[in-house]
């Protein structure tokens, strides 16, 4: 029977039961961090390989460079050659960054308030400045417009991207508009793949706003969780067909691939827009760590083996995945109190309660040892208007957790679910 279903005394029986069994987990005493999509000990260790790379002793590239010293500002040659195919990119289009991609956009946001983009006017210069934001969405995303006073808007998820009915329009008539958020394959937190006409359309896009940037942020393009993975369109190629491509920035990272916070980070853009955005780099910095770049290029050798090197990670992770949509579907599925997407890729599973429950489900977790992503995190401002969507990372605890936790989970919503409709 769906809960909605039950009677007043049925509801209340429901209660005092799924009451007795959450008393019973807080007795276990469990400590469990579901915060955030961290790769597990297991995933890390897949990697180590990497850092016996240069025990041989040669320290140069494929040109020669040597990679201890100096210089080349915007990454070694084989760096490109081997990071520019999971962009799509030419190795003239891209820049090697540091260790975080999240860097690099906030960087590129930095540089558009202090000095505008393309000879545009700086944005700290607008009267005002707005960013449109797929909803649910990536939290650290809306940290970054926050901390530089932007005005967030919040942009509809479907099921085959942001609405672009209502981006377009918006961006169109309003010149404060001058960027959007992405996460075009397995959306973060949706695990939803951009659909063809998506891509196009905002390939396509004719912003009112000439210094406009869609901040495509690629996290997840190759971390598949099935042998038949889904893929996106190339936005950048979309763009070249219509004369548009100066309108995206792509990101990408290893931090998921390799070691988080010592990964190799990438943007990929036009070729006028990289040249622009090299010249205010060079300012800042002579050059990043060429060493890990060059450890990445020895451990992984082409782009192929890389593609490879992922499938050990979907080993581990699609297990995990699976006894998170296994459990919400035996659980909570058949009591009408939820609904999810099963991703076929990226790093959470994205859950939405009843409205008005998802600060009450991540507060008795965390009485109960288990700690999610706060309660409305996936929205600016970290206010989800209708107080339902909790996003979950299955990837750092062990599969045993991961269970443990999951029946905690659907305790609480459960409970939560049971006490909001009492209420009403």
């Amino acid at each position: 029977m769906k809960l909605f279903q039950m009677n007043k005394d049925e509801l209340l029986d429901f209660k005092n039961k799924t009451q007795s069994a959450y008393d019973s987990f807080k007795a276990l005493g469990l400590s469990l961090d579901m915060s955030r999509g961290k790769p597990s000990a297991e995933q890390l260790d897949i990697s180590m390989g990497m850092m016996k790379v240069l025990d041989d002793g040669n320290y140069s590239d494929s040109t020669g460079f040597d990679c201890r010293n100096y210089g080349v500002l915007d990454g070694i040659s084989d760096a490109k050659k081997l990071f520019a195919p999971m962009l799509g990119v030419n190795t003239d289009e891209i820049i090697i960054f540091g260790n975080s991609s999240l860097s690099a956009m906030y960087w590129c946001v930095q540089m558009a308030y202090t000095h505008g983009v393309l000879g545009a006017k700086p944005w700290s210069k607008c009267d005002k400045v707005k960013f449109l934001c797929p909803v649910p969405g990536y939290d650290r995303h809306f940290k970054v417009t926050e901390f530089f006073g932007v005005e967030m808007i919040n942009i509809p998820m479907t099921a085959t991207g942001p609405d672009m009915d209502m981006i377009e329009k918006l961006v169109a008539e309003d010149d404060s508009i001058k960027g959007i958020w992405c996460v075009p394959q397995y959306s973060n937190p949706d695990g939803i793949c951009y659909s063809d006409e998506t891509v196009k359309r905002f390939a396509s896009l004719k912003p009112k706003a000439q210094d406009f940037r869609i901040f495509w942020d690629n996290a997840y393009c190759i971390h598949h969780l099935t042998d038949s993975p889904s893929y996106i369109l190339n936005i950048l190629d979309e763009a070249k067909k219509v004369g548009n491509e100066n309108i995206v920035y792509m990101f990408g990272s290893t931090s998921k691939i390799t070691f988080p916070g010592a990964g190799v980070a990438f943007l990929g853009a036009s070729k006028e827009n990289i040249d622009a955005l090299k010249e205010a780099l060079g300012v800042s910095i002579i050059s990043y760590d060429k060493l890990n770049q060059l450890r990445h290029v020895k451990f992984f050798g082409t782009y192929e083996n890389l593609v490879e090197h992922m499938k050990l990670h979907t080993a581990v992770l699609a297990p995990k995945f699976n006894a998170v949509t296994d459990m919400l579907e035996a659980e909570i599925a058949p009591l009408g109190i939820g609904d999810w997407v099963k991703p076929e890729g990226g790093y959470f599973v994205s859950f939405n309660s009843l409205p008005g429950c998802a600060k009450r489900i991540v507060q008795l977790c965390k009485e109960a040892g288990v700690v999610l992503t706060g309660a409305g995190a996936t929205f600016p401002y970290g206010i989800d208007p209708e107080d339902k969507n909790i996003r979950l990372s299955p990837s750092f605890p062990t599969t045993d957790e991961l269970t443990k936790a999951m029946e905690l989970f659907v305790i609480c919503v459960k409970l939560a679910s049971a006490e909001k409709l009492l209420s009403e």
